[in-house]
């Protein structure tokens, strides 16, 4: 049996089987298996995978050899090796003597060693050193002088081919064993086995020549210790010193056999290895190089960045979305506004009260005035709230002018009960500038957080940076569109889940499924009112097709109700590309009638009177605001110019408060009216103040001559017929930025200045765009100076326009001169064109000669 460690006196004691690894083996005999152990000397003595004394080497001096074991380890146990907190010379030998069953007799890798030599092989083994990494162990043995060491090895191979050991681990290959002939080193080194060998040739002593063994030499070397895949020379233009060579062996059993046996080998010349001899050097070479996965990485950019972004969409999506569907729920249930909350509506109502009880005050209206409007407009309201109630999908548009009430009738009156709404304001939306602002002011509207909008920029800068360098996008920065779906998509998702959140099991409907219950369920749908609809629509569509797609989403599948609140009249254009087989259900809100009008405004005077203290003798007789002042009998004439728009209403309502009469309130509206129209509509700055003639180049989409001639024909009676304006010299002689007369007065009517009425479904006239323009416009008619401006302007582009025609004409007469004299047939063509000519001429002139009576006007301006 082999003795790992022999422990005794001189006089010699029995040998004692302690753990291999750990100690040397000094002179001892293998005695027969199941006979009494020999008596032997022996000093103990430490070892490890490093040779002896750790100099990574084994030395075999006189009548000594070495034979290396494989397959006595699994090489399965490497990655132990790459733990740093294992120490493998005292773990692996412990974990081992747990791991082998006493039953298995070839389970010990001590027992395959001692079963791997013959008992009767004359030899005496004095010392083992396992490779782990390797799977197998060095045999350091003493034999008889006259004993060759190759004599010894063929008896080992003969004994292991007919008795062949296969241990429990590798049931299917056999214990093999070949002789050491070089100079192995036994390195602890992170280097673990491969398949391939690197074979260095060096020369015996340095400042030696070593030769370069050809591929013919390297395989009779090393064809024994297995099939070998392929021999690779080193390349002839390589100057990489020493020279070397590959070899590929099929197992990595093979390779390391080789790598034990043949390192530090001595060729001799008469093998090829020059005249002093050439020692080889055998290194594991891998064939999968360090870092390849992160260099496979970094060499592939096309494909791995592309699934870097895919898994980070993928990562972003499982976390933070089920975050953002919290908060836009919170958002439209108003779950974090305390403002919302009953307990705290009830302390705040009570605190009010005691307030005005305290100052002997009445209590105030909660929207002074404005409960003479809703009483007009009740019919509305009652329509809308009916409306909610169908279970046909719900598409709601509420067009009217700026400053008609149209959300306080919506969320204050239709909407007052209901309890989840989402209100989308789309003038923030639609001023950011970026796309990151338009997706943070987007995200801001309902509530979806967090959002990382600057990642956008980020991203869109790492995008740039790899196209320039692979040619392709990477797909990390999302474009706008993206972003904005992946929003509203979250938001439908949680508007969904509130409508389902009061859907129990036991409700008489719960076997039907979601869409049938919302279906049949109208008043569990949450509400979206979408405000500022088309607001600066001519800058950019994107926001409101994605707006217009996502309503039609939300009301076909019956998952909320959504109403439109916009000032545009051509709202049908944008919408119909979203719903075109749907009829939208619409409420077109006006101005107010003079009699309402004016009870608004004694309502709002009346709000803030103090009730009269019930001690003063002067108590009965107080009357309010409105019977007191008796400059409010001038009020009827006020409304009447003023109109009945809401936010001219409530300013002279605050102007008579402060103490105004109603005609300066009026006049003052009138001007501030009159300078916004001189601002917005008539003086062109971009194109030096009103005397551009080029009107292609307008970015508005109309000119100051055309606005000015809408001032002239609305101000003597407050109308004017549609295509009368349109046949106008104006409006024929300029383009209105490339679209036709009819361009510009649908601009015109965007903006504003005026409003188109229809009959029977056509253009019928034009009147104001509020009704205080019309005296603004008289105002600014009344203006001389303003009007010979912008007269001259007029006559200006029209004398471009008609000369431009008379040369046409000239053209024309020239190429029918050079064809001599006209035909019968010609000659009509020619006193026609001869008649426009003279007609254009004479109108030429006339301008030219108005045009200097104006020039007139102006410079006699005080």
């Amino acid at each position: 049996m082999l003795s790992r460690t022999i422990v005794g006196r001189p006089g010699g004691v029995s040998c004692q089987i302690l753990p291999f690894r750990q100690y040397h083996l000094k002179p001892c005999d293998l005695r027969p298996r199941g006979g009494p152990p020999k008596t032997c000397k022996g000093v103990r003595r430490k070892t490890t995978e490093a040779g002896d004394d750790k100099s990574g080497h084994i030395n075999a001096g006189p009548n000594e050899g070495i034979i290396f074991l494989d397959n006595v380890f699994p090489l399965k146990l490497r990655w132990l090796l790459h733990l740093p907190f294992v120490n493998v010379d005292k773990s692996v030998p412990e974990l081992l003597k747990r791991l082998n069953s006493p039953r298995i007799g070839a389970a010990d890798p001590m027992s395959i060693i001692q079963k791997a030599i013959p008992k009767d092989l004359p030899i005496k083994v004095t010392e083992v050193l396992p490779r782990l990494k390797e799977g197998g162990a060095f045999v350091k043995f003493s034999h008889e002088s006259h004993i060759e060491t190759k004599e010894i090895e063929g008896t080992l191979k003969t004994y292991l081919k007919e008795n062949p050991i296969k241990p429990w681990f590798n049931p299917w290959r056999r214990v093999r064993t070949f002789l050491v002939k070089g100079r192995p080193w036994v390195e602890d080194l992170y280097r673990f086995p491969s398949s391939r060998l690197r074979v260095e040739f060096l020369p015996l002593e340095p400042g030696g020549e070593a030769a370069e063994l050809s591929q013919e030499t390297l395989y009779s070397i090393f064809r024994r210790y297995g099939k070998l895949a392929d021999i690779m020379p080193q390349p002839v233009d390589s100057k990489v010193t020493p020279k070397f060579a590959f070899l590929n062996f099929r197992l990595v059993r093979h390779a390391i056999m080789a790598k034990n046996c043949m390192h530090g080998f001595v060729v001799p010349g008469s093998e090829g290895g020059g005249k002093a001899g050439t020692v080889i050097k055998l290194i594991y070479e891998q064939k999968m190089k360090a870092h390849w996965i992160r260099e496979w990485i970094v060499n592939h950019p096309r494909i791995t960045i592309p699934l870097i972004a895919a898994v980070l969409a993928t990562v972003t999506a499982a976390a933070f979305d089920p975050i953002r569907t919290f908060f836009i729920k919170a958002h439209v249930t108003h779950s974090f506004h305390i403002t919302d909350n009953k307990y705290y509506k009830w302390l705040m109502s009570q605190v009010t009260r005691a307030n005005d009880l305290l100052s002997f005050k009445r209590q105030k209206a909660d929207d002074a005035g404005l409960s003479v409007i809703w009483d007009e407009r009740k019919d509305d309201i009652e329509q809308i709230q009916a409306w909610l109630m169908e279970s046909a999908d719900t598409f709601v548009v509420i067009q009217g002018p700026r400053g008609s009430g149209k959300k306080e009738l919506v969320i204050d009156q239709a909407l007052k009960d209901r309890r989840n709404t989402l209100v989308v304001d789309c003038k923030p939306i639609q001023e950011a500038r970026g796309d990151s602002a338009t997706i943070g002011a987007t995200a801001n509207q309902v509530g979806y957080k967090p959002v990382f909008s600057f990642i956008n920029n980020i991203s869109s800068l790492v995008d740039l940076a790899a196209q320039g360098t692979i040619g392709t996008k990477t797909g990390f920065s999302e474009t706008l569109d993206t972003q904005l779906d992946k929003i509203f998509q979250n938001t439908a998702i949680a508007l969904k889940q509130i409508a389902l959140e009061d859907r129990k099991k036991d409700d008489k409907d719960a076997d039907i499924g979601d869409d049938e219950y919302l279906e049949a369920h109208p008043e569990r749908r949450p509400v979206v009112v979408i405000d500022n609809f088309l607001h600066k629509s001519s800058e950019s569509g994107t926001v409101y097709d994605k707006i217009s797609q996502w309503a039609a989403g939300l009301t076909t599948g019956n998952v909320a109700h959504v109403i439109f609140l916009t000032n545009d009249v051509s709202f049908t254009k944008s919408l119909s590309k979203a719903l075109p087989d749907r009829v939208f259900r619409q409420i077109t809100l006006g101005d107010c009638s003079p009699a309402v009008a004016k009870r608004f405004v004694l309502n709002h005077l009346d709000a803030d009177a103090s009730e009269p203290d019930p001690d003063a003798p002067t108590a009965p007789t107080a009357l309010p605001p409105s019977r007191r002042r008796a400059d409010l009998a001038e009020l009827d004439g006020c409304i009447e110019t003023l109109g009945g728009r809401l936010t001219e209403l409530e300013f002279l309502a605050r102007r008579i408060k402060a103490g105004q009469t109603p005609a300066a309130a009026v006049c003052e509206i009138i001007d501030q009216s009159a300078s916004e129209i001189l601002k917005l509509y008539l003086l062109d700055l971009d194109h030096g103040g009103g005397s551009s003639s080029g009107s292609s180049s307008s970015p508005r989409g109309w000119t100051a001559p055309q606005a000015w001639e809408l001032v002239k024909a609305l101000a003597p009676t407050g109308s004017a017929r549609y295509h009368e304006v349109l046949l106008s010299d104006t409006f024929q002689a300029s383009g209105g930025g490339g679209g036709g007369g009819e361009a510009a007065l649908q601009a015109l009517e965007q903006a504003e200045l005026i409003a188109v009425v229809s009959a029977n479904g056509r253009p019928h006239s034009l009147r104001p765009g509020k009704p205080v323009y019309q005296a603004a416009f008289r105002q600014l008619l009344a203006d001389a100076v303003l009007a010979a401006r912008l007269d001259l302007a007029i006559l200006a582009e029209l004398t471009a326009v008609e000369t431009r025609r008379i040369e046409r004409c000239e053209a024309e007469l020239s190429l029918l001169a050079g064809l001599g004299r006209p035909s019968a047939e010609l000659a009509a063509r020619v006193r026609w064109l001869l008649g426009r000519v003279r007609a254009g001429q004479g109108r030429v002139e006339g301008w030219e000669e108005e045009g200097g009576r104006l020039k007139r006007v102006l410079r006699s301006e005080d």
